[in-house]
């Protein structure tokens, strides 16, 4: 119901990549399936903390006895559309233990020397484990086709090679949620300006983000390929509208849960007798 602080149709459904999708249709200021508020989302957002620490608990606590579960969120984005705020907002309030955060940045002269998916296999979370990838490999076909780092042949078996990694870590027993936080051109601009207005955000821009913001259709045509491209029935892709950080933070927050309560996640069976070791502890 409208101001409620729920959702009307979970993201899962909601934003999820389907046939015939395309970028240029959704407008990164929506809110679907969310008729709420901004004040209700954030409470919303604070109100499902709990649920989202108490099923990472559990998914780590089952992995200490056999389970080979585990979640892996990519994040993809135009700078600036919020994937930091995600991190703390949605993921920050797991314990830490059970969370690997991994920003990857311009390849090594090392990692260069390698296949692009060299240095991404490293970074794979183990049983139990959250991984959050800011960026992750779609940098090698995203950047790679806009400015043309590559041949178009080899950026399209890039995309094969994509499909069959993610395909064997999903039948390796991980969840996959790949988002791209899609952020608009105008707002993209005030937030890049609010960048060079604070002192305290100064360290957050880079003169390099205005050559990017000159390729932004080129960057929306790239995007637009790599998820047609990708988005598969094992790892399909969801786009989040981002202009309302606060929107895309609860959706993001929606969909992680969505994906572990699927899992279906129990509490580990005590393996010894309860009731035994509480009359041992009471006479110690």
């Amino acid at each position: 119901m409208a101001g409620t602080g729920t959702f009307t149709m979970s993201p899962t459904e909601k934003l999820r990549v389907g046939e015939g999708f395309r970028l240029d249709d959704v407008d990164p200021s929506a809110k679907p399936g969310f008729e709420g508020k901004k004040e209700d989302g954030k409470a919303a957002l604070k109100g499902r903390e709990k649920t989202v620490s108490d099923l990472q608990e559990r998914l780590f606590a089952d992995s200490r006895f056999g389970s080979k579960k585990s979640v892996l969120l990519i994040l993809q984005g135009m700078d600036t559309s919020g994937k930091g705020g995600v991190v703390r907002h949605v993921v920050g309030a797991a314990d830490p233990q059970g969370v690997e955060h991994h920003a990857f940045k311009a390849p090594t002269e090392e990692e260069k020397d390698h296949g692009f998916l060299w240095r991404v296999e490293k970074e794979i979370p183990g049983y139990g484990i959250i991984g959050v990838f800011d960026r992750y490999h779609y940098e090698d076909v995203l950047i790679h086709k806009v400015h043309k780092l590559s041949p178009e042949e080899e950026i399209g078996e890039r995309y094969d090679a994509i499909n069959d990694f993610e395909s064997g870590l999903v039948k390796g027993g991980m969840s996959i949620i790949k988002l791209m936080l899609h952020i608009g051109r105008d707002e993209q601009k005030d937030r890049l300006m609010e960048r060079l207005d604070r002192p305290d955000k100064h360290w957050k821009y880079s003169p390099g983000d205005l050559e990017d913001r000159a390729l932004w259709s080129k960057y929306q045509e790239a995007y637009q390929t790599a998820i047609e491209r990708t988005n598969t029935e094992a790892a399909p892709w969801y786009v989040v509208p981002a202009d309302r950080k606060w929107y895309a933070r609860l959706a993001v927050q929606q969909l992680l849960i969505d994906v572990l309560e699927g899992m279906d996640l129990k509490w580990p069976k005590a393996t010894f007798d309860v009731e035994e070791q509480k009359a041992k502890l009471a006479k110690s």
